[in-house]
This record gives structure tokens, C-alpha cells and sequence, in this order.
């Protein structure tokens, strides 16, 4: 029955992309570029979940301050951010290599409520941080390369936020690779399955938590640095990101990361669906609301059957 009901769900997802398709294909392709974002912001929020087993509620404002920093950076040396996202990817990971040290580790054993409390200062911290420095004015570079589009036909799209799909595919690839292939994988897998488990056969949680820490830290970074090439950034502009990325990780499942891609997907498409009808264009803001409620409802129902 299961293998039935996913066959009919993949039939009606491919009946649904030829029809979008063929009646407006922007919607589809801007719903992937879309998707591109979203995922790869989401996915170093679920490998926190997935292994540390923390929410952090900080984690847009670690791009934030990544963008800044990619903003510094270029603005004093005329880098491209593609090349500034090694050193503010580094700079990112032991930031938050810090960051868990000083606080993450100290509220492991806590109550979730005290979690939540306490990245949600970290948050509102960072968030404080970068308007003193920076004020509420958006900053921008322009690059050229942005603006590369392709004609097919009559059909006219932008092609650069393709990038971001690529590298969202690169993080599931990457990740999955590290996770099951290397020694240092393996032992956070086990760590994120069972703590207690491993330490009893001699892996060392704390460093495994510090490290998957800093490499989402890392992978966020690094997104801060490719995000200032499209979008404007301010000290408020993480906050939306880490509500999308909370989201994604509850449809896909805690631990789940390429379900985090598919999850993207759907939330990406739809909101561009909506953005296709002069009435329902400011709906598409929240549809991850929409999503996120549906799914908790359809897991609870399926829970109460079984």
C-alpha cells in the first residue's frame, strides 16, 4: 500500500510539473531558483538539528553576519564574493565553533525551552550588533554576472540563481558523502542517533557536536557570502530564513537533508505559483505557513491510524 500510494504521488508531482510547464514555465523555473536558496540556507540548520539536536534560532543571522562581513571584504580589497567565501566561510566556522563553546554546549542538558531562549538572544544579539555598526540602511554590491539571462523562444528568464541550486545539490551530495564515507561522518551519525551509545565506545560527543557546529557555521557562511551577489542585505534580513529553514526541516523530517531539497522544492514552486495571479500575490509570504500546518496535521492523522 505504501509503495502504491507513493507511486500515485509521484504521478500526480510529474502531472502537476508538465502542467506548470506548459502553461507557464516561469513558474517553475523561478519556483526551482527559489528552491535553490531556501534549501541550501536550510540544510546546515538541519544538520544542527539532525546531529546536536538544538534549533537554532540564530542560524539566519549567522548569514547575516557572513554577508557583512563578504561586504567588508569586497568593498576593501574588490573581491568577488565567490572568492571571499573561503576566508568567510573559515572566519564563520570558528565563529561558531566559539559560539558553541561558550553557550551551545552549556544548554545541551537544558529544557528545550531554554534552548529556544537562548539562540533567540544569540539572534536578537547579532541582529543588535549589526545595526550599531552598520544602521538599519541596506547595503548592495552589483556585480554583472547577476544578470545573465537566457532566450528561448519567446520565453525570457534569469539563469544566475541557478547557482544556488547547484550548490544546494553540492551540500546533499557533500554532506551524504561525509556522513557515510569518512570516519569523522560516521561517528557524528552515531553521535546524532545515540549519544550515550557512542561515548561508550569511545567517540568523544563533545568535539562531534563542536565539529558538525562549526561545519554548519561554515556551510551558512559561506551562503552569506554568495547571498550579497543577489540580494540586498540589512541587519533584519537572516530573520525570514531561519523561519523558512525551521519550516523545510519539519516537512522533510529531523535528520532528513535531502528531503530538506524536495521540501524546497514544493515551498519554492508554490510561492512562485502564487506570485502568477495578480490576487494572490501577497499570500505567497506565508504559504510556508500553509505547508508546515498541513504537513503536522497529515503526520498526526496518519500517527492516530497506525
Amino acid at each position: 500500500m505504501a509503495n502504491k500510494r507513493n507511486w500515485t504521488v509521484a504521478l500526480a508531482l510529474g502531472a502537476a510539473v508538465i502542467g506548470i510547464l506548459v502553461w507557464r514555465p516561469t513558474v517553475l523555473i523561478y519556483g526551482l531558483q527559489a528552491a535553490g536558496i531556501y534549501a541550501s540556507i536550510a540544510i546546515p540548520m538541519g544538520l544542527i538539528l539532525g546531529i546536536v539536536h538544538i534549533v537554532n534560532l540564530a542560524h539566519g543571522e549567522f548569514m547575516m553576519a557572513a554577508s557583512y562581513l563578504t561586504y567588508m571584504v569586497c568593498r576593501a580589497t574588490g573581491m568577488d564574493p565567490f572568492l571571499a567565501l573561503v576566508p568567510v566561510a573559515a572566519v564563520t566556522a570558528a565563529f561558531g565553533f566559539g559560539i558553541y563553546k561558550l553557550t551551545i554546549r552549556q544548554a545541551l542538558k537544558a529544557p528545550e525551552l531554554n534552548q529556544l531562549i537562548l539562540t533567540f538572544g544569540l539572534a536578537i544579539l547579532l541582529t543588535q550588533a549589526a545595526n550599531l555598526a552598520f544602521t538599519s540602511q541596506t547595503r548592495k554590491i552589483s556585480f554583472d554576472y547577476v544578470s545573465a539571462s537566457v532566450d528561448i523562444g519567446e520565453l525570457s528568464f534569469g539563469i544566475y540563481n541557478f547557482v544556488f541550486v547547484a550548490i544546494a545539490v553540492a551540500m546533499v551530495v557533500g554532506l551524504r558523502l561525509f556522513l557515510t564515507r569518512t570516519t569523522t561522518g560516521k561517528a557524528a551519525l552515531a553521535v546524532g542517533q545515540n549519544p550515550r551509545g557512542a561515548a561508550i565506545v569511545g567517540i568523544d560527543v563533545d568535539r562531534t557536536y563542536a565539529l558538525v557546529f562549526s561545519l554548519a557555521s561554515a556551510l551558512v557562511g559561506m551562503m552569506g557570502a554568495v547571498f550579497i551577489t543577489r540580494s540586498s542585505i540589512f541587519p533584519a534580513v537572516g530573520s525570514p530564513f531561519t523561519m523558512k529553514s525551521f519550516c523545510l526541516i519539519a516537512m522533510a523530517g529531523v535528520g532528513n537533508i535531502p528531503g530538506i531539497l524536495a521540501s524546497s522544492v514544493l515551498l519554492g514552486v508554490s510561492e512562485n505559483f502564487l506570485k502568477a495571479f495578480r490576487g494572490t500575490r501577497g499570500w505567497a509570504d506565508i504559504v510556508f505557513f500553509v505547508l508546515i500546518i498541513t504537513v503536522i496535521l497529515g503526520r498526526s492523522i496518519r500517527g492516530k491510524k497506525a
